[in-house]
């Protein structure tokens, strides 16, 4: 076992763990990853990003990401900037990221803000999944009180309700409580929306295989289209999440969105042997 150099970033307070394995490949075990994200024990971190060599010739790197509970996620848009960062610095390219959901195509602004192609918004019941035929734009009432939410895939599921005012509410039991409910059978991220404009939401993160979060870019995707698909604002959408601002362009013609953010670069390291370990 030896010992592997990482970088750690965030996007908003929504922070990674880089492990570059281009040339020397690294598949951590659900349990090291665990432990690489344990802010007592390990680094600490919401995912564990892996750089490996993309499968697809049009794509200059592929992301792997693993949660801090070990499970695997399809897209992070927050890792996704940080990455292209990454690239850009090192080949002066904006990189095309692959990811399990798809290729992500990147571009740096002239702020030194970075924005991501997400792709589309999967709004099928059955592509967010759901377990069953339901109208993704009025869910059943999960939640006593709460009205009907709605489901929207960014290449991961996400839930969305829209309270009277996200910042006071206590959400970490209902995120804990819809992450696992059986209407999604891949678990679900859960997003809680106020409106506060024509072009403005006001955001809390409950994230799948983590917990609360101070951001998620697919989470604040997901936000904003929920948010449009209701008439509740128009685009873009300025997204305040815990950690700062996102701006959201949903092309509803085209169905593509882009996400644009900061990123930040905070330390190198090293992961030891015994962190490695098993």
């Amino acid at each position: 076992m030896t010992t592997r150099p990482f970088k750690k970033m965030h996007g908003l307070g929504n922070d990674f763990v880089v492990v570059d394995a281009r040339i020397d490949p690294f598949q951590p075990s659900a349990a090291v990853a665990q432990r690489i994200a344990d802010r007592h024990f390990g680094v600490g971190c919401d995912q564990l990003i892996v750089l490996e060599r993309p499968l697809d010739p049009a794509a200059q790197v592929f992301m792997r990401i693993y949660n801090a509970d070990g499970s695997q996620a399809e897209a992070c848009g927050n890792a996704t900037r940080c990455v292209a960062r990454l690239l850009f610095e090192e080949s002066g390219i904006p990189p095309v990221v692959q990811t399990v959901a798809g290729l992500l195509p990147t571009q740096r602004l002239p702020d030194g803000q970075y924005s991501v192609g997400m792709g589309p918004a999967f709004l099928e019941w059955q592509d967010v999944p759901l377990s069953e035929a339901t109208d993704t734009l009025n869910l059943p009432e999960l939640v006593p009180g709460l009205g009907a939410p709605v489901a929207v895939s960014i290449g991961n599921p996400h839930c969305v309700f829209f309270v009277e005012d996200a910042d006071v509410m206590d959400f970490a039991p209902i995120g804990r409580e819809i992450e696992h409910h059986p209407l999604f059978p891949n678990r679900t991220n859960v997003q809680f929306v106020t409106p506060i404009g024509r072009t403005h939401i006001r955001q809390r993160v409950w994230e799948r295989g983590v917990g609360i979060t101070g951001a998620s870019g697919s989470g604040a995707c997901a936000g904003a289209v929920a948010s449009l698909r209701r008439g509740l604002v128009d685009g873009p959408v300025s997204v305040f999440l815990d950690g700062g601002l996102l701006v959201i362009d949903w092309d509803q013609s085209s169905n593509q969105i882009t996400m644009t953010g900061t990123t930040t670069f905070a330390f190198n390291g090293v992961l030891s042997e015994e962190m490695l370990d098993g």
